[in-house]
């Protein structure tokens, strides 16, 4: 699989096209490993920054699909989607159970879901997914685009070798199918043909970073990636991954823009750290 030799390009910036392969990335050190477990304090975060969380842009009731990452289930998303919930999405889960890859039928009863709601509501569909999730939304698009709004990823390695995170033998064992195998069968660095967010953090700890940031698309130029600060496991509850999920959800349909961050503040350029800067 390819992977983006830049760090994050800014929107219209150059770069090489997605099927192009950028140097290898190697998985997060251990050092990043360890400080996973600031998952915790990102959930507790959650409270005091409530307040700000809440004046976040409204919903307009369109249905959005939320995918789990690797051996977890809806619970795990549960926050994140009564959050959105609150803000007036129709979101709901992927009703599959436990995430332990793209086994045989799991794909085909997403694609059910979408085909059911879209038909059944009449308005195109949001995709977010975390982690491995993330790559379900993306190919889900990519079969059904015409039924997609937009897709939005955290922490999503698309781009990178399977090699660049440490949850590649977790996979194998879950799924009981080899990743390599399983990742050249999909052009997984190809962006979907919606608007499509990918939001990542350098500090994760299970996913390179590098492998998370969607390369320039010639055919599909409504493509971004928004940096946080985060580890892996906490990016579900983290509360500047949530405003950026409630920001690029809350845009009209076929109005959509490029996530701003200069024109909110310091505070919030600090918080999301400019995509042009350099590695």
């Amino acid at each position: 699989m390819a992977k983006p030799s830049h760090p994050a390009l800014a929107p219209g910036q150059p770069g090489p096209a997605s099927h192009q392969a950028p140097p290898h990335a190697r998985a997060p050190s251990a050092w990043l490993l360890a400080l996973e477990m600031r998952a915790f304090g990102e959930f507790g975060a959650l409270l005091p920054a409530w307040p700000l969380l809440n004046r976040a842009p409204r919903g307009d009731r369109h249905p959005v699909m939320v995918f789990p990452g690797l051996s977890a289930n809806d619970l795990s998303t549960v926050p994140l989607r009564r959050y959105l919930l609150s803000l007036g999405h129709s979101a709901s889960g992927w009703d599959q159970g436990f995430n332990f890859g793209p086994r045989p039928g799991v794909l085909d009863e997403a694609k059910r879901q979408m085909i059911q709601s879209f038909e059944r509501t009449g308005r195109k569909i949001s995709l977010v997914g975390w982690s491995l999730g993330g790559v379900y939304a993306r190919e889900l698009a990519k079969e059904l685009p015409h039924m997609v709004r937009g897709v939005i990823t955290l922490g999503t390695p698309f781009a990178g070798s399977h090699k660049s995170t440490h949850a590649w033998r977790l996979y194998e064992l879950a799924s009981g199918r080899s990743v390599a195998r399983e990742a050249a069968s999909y052009d997984l660095p190809a962006a979907p043909p919606v608007p499509t967010t990918s939001i990542y953090s350098r500090s994760d700890g299970i996913v390179a970073w590098q492998g998370s940031v969607q390369a320039p698309c010639p055919a599909n130029p409504r493509t971004e990636n928004i940096e946080v600060m985060a580890s892996h496991m906490g990016l579900g509850f983290n509360p500047s991954a949530w405003w950026a999920v409630a920001d690029r959800l809350a845009q009209p349909e076929g109005q959509w823009q490029f996530f701003s961050r200069g024109n909110r503040g310091r505070l919030h350029g600090l918080i999301y750290p400019d995509p042009s800067r350099s590695a």
